[in-house]
């Protein structure tokens, strides 16, 4: 499971917000000056990432708790975003340069339209996958646990 901490800032009910700092992977190498990822990384400063979600968890607002995401359903996610394109291209250019060489298409101007027109096809059934109610359950983040409680002191007496 891939797990952040977060604050909660509000409760109500069951729903829960709760914001984390959106982080560069950009930032700890030794090479960070060199480099232009992070360089664009330093320009943009880091900014919260808000997210409302349902626990059953008794909590409130200031405390520290861990959202997580299924790693397996995120890597499926990922797999069919770049690969279902690059298997729609590869075939796609594929079968267009065979209808070329036996001269079907009389221009290869044809088999690259077509070969593009396979990618366009591998990303609509890759942005269909996604859309799915089932993945899309998948890829919700979750609280997995209470990491802290807040303490407020209301009086201190002498």
């Amino acid at each position: 499971m891939i797990e952040e901490q977060a604050t909660v800032v509000a409760v109500d009910h069951d729903r829960v917000t709760v914001t984390s700092k959106i982080k560069s992977a950009c930032s700890g190498c030794q090479q960070v000056d060199n480099c232009g990822s992070g360089q664009v990384a330093k320009a943009f400063p880091q900014k919260n990432l808000s997210l409302t979600l349902k626990s059953s968890l008794a909590l409130k607002p200031g405390d520290t708790v861990v959202i997580g995401l299924q790693e397996s359903a995120m890597l499926q996610a990922a797999w069919q975003v770049y690969i279902w394109p690059l298997i729609g291209l590869i075939l796609a250019s594929g079968i267009s340069q065979w209808l070329v060489i036996n001269a079907i298409f009389s221009h290869e101007a044809f088999a690259l339209l077509f070969g593009g027109l396979g990618g366009v096809a591998g990303f609509l059934l890759a942005k269909r996958q996604q859309i799915s109610s089932a993945n899309c359950a998948k890829l919700a983040p979750k609280i997995v646990r209470l990491e802290s409680q807040s303490i407020t002191i209301a009086e201190i007496n002498d």
